[in-house]
């Protein structure tokens, strides 16, 4: 794992890690844990924020704050790095999807975009091959 450098988060990963949820992937852990000791940087698609704003709406999440605080408290650590959706991603969404869900679409985009690994245990994702995962 030291070898990860940086990686893209899915929706899942990330709040598994901000839970400290089990369900979090050995692999994953330990790349949140690089992250979280500032050596290894995590990008969070603002596709991954909105999914996550649509997820405490419908009551599927609890973040035990308003999703700013969140947010602030995620990039007040500098190796979270937002990433904007941009484009590119969108084009590359439109051409190679792993499955009909329009934010798995966005965020394989991103990690494509930027040549990353994928943080997800998303079986669809995982079984497409369109990028690298971790978990």
């Amino acid at each position: 794992m030291a070898d990860l450098r940086a990686v893209v988060s899915n929706t899942h990963a990330l709040l598994f890690h901000a839970a400290g949820d089990r369900r979090l992937g050995s692999r994953a852990a330990a790349v949140f844990a690089a992250c979280e000791a500032q050596r290894a940087i995590v990008y969070v698609p603002a596709i991954v924020l909105w999914e996550i704003a649509l997820l405490v709406r419908r009551g599927r999440v609890d973040l035990r704050r308003p999703l700013e605080a969140f947010v602030e408290d995620l990039f007040s650590n500098p190796a979270y790095q937002p990433l904007d959706l941009t484009v590119e991603q969108v084009v590359l969404a439109d051409a190679r999807r792993p499955n009909d869900d329009p934010f798995d679409a966005l965020v394989v985009a991103a990690a494509r975009a930027l040549d990353l690994p994928l943080v997800t245990r998303d079986r669809a994702i995982v079984e497409s091959k369109i990028v690298r995962t971790v978990w």
